[in-house]
């Protein structure tokens, strides 16, 4: 059973995803947050699978919820997946940038979103590989590209796992990366993990951030 926490300030919201989600014989929603502050107390005490965090929420927005629930230890199993209205929001940024595992459009079709739930609980993290590529693309164009592209953050890299970074943050999966590099799977899976584990990643969304600011890839870069 995949344990899921609502945070959202919208009634008819929280009401509209629980219904769909309890109607799913895997899917249990265990608690609803009307607040940021709510939604973090309730992940330390219900310890959900998934949380789905609304951003513009009243008192503590839910980006900072995101930051505090991510970086608390005790709660490293627990994933946020942000909402937004929009795709190209500047605050998914900031959310996929302080550990959120992934974003949602809040009028996607229930499909995905169930699809989106089950992805995240498996250990999974990019969703929509494309739309979070061209979000990242966009918003990492407008800051300064560091001069140096390797950095200090990169030099505990071996040069396939640094390799294997740049190509997670162009959006491509285990299978096409192994199909890229010539390598199994299975082998491509162990680089993705290593560099996770060596620079601190909670999950393959931040791999895609670490390498745009690292400057490992830049916008213009991808086609």
């Amino acid at each position: 059973m995949i344990r899921v926490l609502l945070a959202d300030d919208q009634m008819l919201v929280r009401a509209g995803f629980k219904a769909l989600l309890d109607a799913q014989a895997d899917l249990q929603v265990v608690g609803e947050a009307a607040d940021g502050a709510a939604a973090v107390a309730l992940a330390a005490e219900l310890r959900p699978d998934v949380v789905l965090m609304d951003i513009r929420m009243p008192g503590l927005d839910g980006l900072e919820a995101t930051r505090r629930i991510t970086a608390n230890p005790e709660l490293a199993e627990v994933k946020v997946v942000v909402l937004t209205t929009f795709e190209l929001d500047e605050y998914v940024f900031e959310a996929l940038r302080g550990g959120a595992s992934g974003f949602l459009v809040k009028d996607t079709e229930p499909a995905d979103l169930l699809r989106a739930v089950r992805v995240v609980a498996a250990g999974d993290a990019l969703l929509s590989p494309g739309v979070t590529r061209r979000l990242i693309g966009e918003f990492a164009a407008r800051s300064k590209v560091p001069a140096d592209a390797a950095g200090p953050l990169l030099d505990q890299l071996t040069e396939r796992e640094r390799e294997v970074l740049t190509l997670v943050g162009m959006g491509l999966s285990n299978a096409e990366i192994a199909r890229r590099l010539v390598v199994s799977p299975l082998t491509a899976k162990t680089h993705v993990s290593r560099a996770m584990v060596k620079l601190g990643a909670r999950d393959r969304a931040q791999l895609v951030v670490l390498a745009y600011e690292s400057g490992l890839v830049r916008p213009g870069w991808l086609g």
